[in-house]
């Protein structure tokens, strides 16, 4: 039951002879999720051993090049790959304008569906659910609409002991009541505790992307003790000033946001490329947030799986 993120592309507007422009790949169990499409995107992700044919969700922050110019030439590549599954695209209403002229001109006889899945400024929204997960957008500040994504696994159930299970003789049909909490009641009316029971559950785990965005405190409301945040810190502290007048976060403004939404771990990425070692806004980000790490082209994070501490009941 994986949850792992790939870095794919740690670079912002421009990309350098080590970093690529923005994209991240999430795995979520057998789930593949594409966040952001810059260029280059494709040979990023065979790169990596992504495979291409099991992503059919492509999530887009915004409408600015290095974040969607990739999106073009993988739509491309899967015609000619002969994909049939459809793929679902979520991003800003005016991307599926853009992209529909682009087909009419380039992919007139595209051999799969594009689904469109327009977001809305209006808070916290669930986008996407399956068995496994949820997702959700909810708005950044940037010079154009731009989202951020909350990716959440559903709760676990409980697990059972089975040793006690078959030694009580419980029958089959009361076994999911008992996984989502339930006691159980004996035949001769005696209540056993669920906590004897079953052992437990896993913790759900999260992961939020938080792509190009003034500082913004406010925003630690859509995501409170995620396990692994991803925000933009395309600069330090002595372009603060740059950084507001083009609506970007520094190093240290990004570890507040994490400092403030009690997350466990912080990414930072989008770097400038006037960057050429990373090393300061690394350490000017952990002098608040010590559990800080640098998005690099090619590194994969992964959050484990623990159990939940149980309550004390009184």
């Amino acid at each position: 039951m994986q949850f792992k993120l790939t870095i794919l592309g740690s670079s912002s507007a421009v990309p350098t002879s080590h970093r690529n422009l923005t994209a991240h790949a999430l795995r979520v169990h057998e789930r593949f999720f594409l966040i952001d499409c810059g260029e280059g995107t494709q040979m990023q992700l065979r790169k990596h051993k992504i495979p291409l044919g099991r992503i059919h969700h492509i999530f887009i922050t915004h409408l600015h090049g290095d974040h969607v110019f990739g999106l073009y030439g993988l739509i491309s590549s899967y015609n000619l790959l002969f994909r049939k599954e459809d793929l679902h695209i979520y991003a800003p209403t005016e991307l599926e304008p853009i992209l529909e002229q682009h087909l009419r001109i380039f992919e007139p006889r595209l051999r799969y569906r594009i689904i469109y899945h327009p977001l809305v400024p209006d808070g916290k929204t669930l986008i996407y659910e399956d068995k496994h997960a949820q997702v959700f957008s909810f708005p950044l500040f940037h010079k154009v609409p731009t989202f951020g994504f909350l990716f959440q696994e559903r709760p676990y159930e409980r697990n059972l002991r089975k040793e006690v299970i078959k030694k009580m003789q419980i029958p089959i049909r009361h076994l999911k009541g008992i996984k989502q909490g339930e006691d159980w009641i004996t035949s001769g009316g005696l209540r056993i505790p669920n906590k004897q029971l079953t052992i437990a559950p896993y913790k759900a785990r999260s992961f939020v992307y938080c792509s190009d965005t003034l500082y913004s405190p406010s925003l630690t409301r859509f995501f409170p003790r995620a396990d692994l945040l991803f925000h933009e810190a395309t600069f330090g502290e002595e372009f603060k000033k740059h950084a507001r007048l083009t609506m970007h976060s520094t190093a240290s403004q990004a570890a507040r946001i994490a400092q403030k939404a009690q997350v466990n771990r912080l990414l930072i990425g989008h770097f400038s490329a006037r960057y050429k070692d990373t090393s300061s806004l690394l350490n000017e980000a952990r002098a608040f947030f010590p559990e800080t790490y640098c998005a690099d082209d090619g590194l994969s994070f992964s959050i484990p799986l623990i159990r939940e501490q149980e309550k004390e009941v009184s």
